[in-house]
């Protein structure tokens, strides 16, 4: 267990925040698509911590969270203040390979799935593209800071309040489509409905991607088994359950058992 004091605690837009910790051992090893599981004070009759994806690490041990008012949790994370400090477990969870020599990164990405592939965007300015669907406008997040990391963004929303009006998974199709036969690697992040479909499409191309399956956790650490995902598998059935916590939340797209 370690103890990540608040620096900063502040309303992004909507019902967005984004805290920052101090976690320098944290921040140490911390990889994009991993995650910390916090301990909320004052909520003792809550025993859960709860699992946020790590946004961002700085070399000076910055740990930054970004997250959305759901519920009781969440709305106490929002009133706590610099100085105050929380419980957290880790980084946990298996996170992202970053691209290869020559390969060039597509992130496709809904809702504050945006946070757990902004750490792939800090890759020494060499850039890329990122993908961010929303139900409307105000649901986009880290927009400007994907920028600022030399990414190429494009926007979809679901109601037409910004960019183009429709799914973030046809965005996809004509960035494959624009690709052609240069390199790339997909990394995506967001609803599972949207990253299911993501993975069949990577999957029906051959294309290498990474898909971060947002599941709700318990325990976190895959000793309670309440966050398994289907993966393929050898037997007889052809499938098998793997605890997204432990396992995950990153799986290859092409490891996935998908579904008709």
């Amino acid at each position: 267990m370690k103890t990540g004091e608040i620096i900063t605690n502040r309303l992004l837009q909507d019902e967005y925040y984004r805290v920052e910790f101090y976690a320098p051992e944290i921040c140490r090893t911390a990889r994009a698509g991993q995650f910390v599981h916090v301990r909320i004070p004052n909520l003792e009759h809550r025993i859960l911590r709860r699992p946020f994806s790590i946004c961002n690490c700085t070399e000076d041990g910055v740990l930054t969270v970004v997250y959305k008012v759901v519920g009781e949790g969440t709305r106490a994370l929002a009133g706590l203040a610099p100085g105050m400090a929380c419980e957290l477990m880790g980084p946990l969870g298996n996170g992202f390979m970053p691209p290869k020599d020559g390969e060039y990164p597509v992130l496709v990405v809904g809702g504050y799935g945006s946070a757990a592939t902004f750490m792939l965007s800090q890759n020494g300015g060499k850039g890329g593209l990122v993908l961010l669907g929303a139900r409307s406008a105000s649901d986009l997040l880290l927009v400007e800071e994907y920028r600022r990391n030399g990414f190429d963004v494009r926007v979809s929303t679901n109601d037409g309040s910004a960019g183009h009006k429709g799914l973030v998974t046809e965005l996809l199709t004509e960035a494959i489509r624009e690709n052609g036969d240069r390199p790339v690697r997909f990394y995506a992040c967001g609803p599972t409905g949207m990253l299911y479909a993501v993975a069949k499409m990577l999957c029906a191309r051959n294309l290498p991607g990474e898909i971060s399956l947002d599941h709700l956790m318990c325990c976190g650490v895959g000793a309670c088994f309440a966050c398994v995902v289907k993966v393929k598998d050898n037997n007889a059935d052809g499938w098998r359950y793997a605890r997204s916590c432990n396992e995950g939340p990153v799986f290859r797209a092409a490891e996935l058992y998908l579904e008709d």
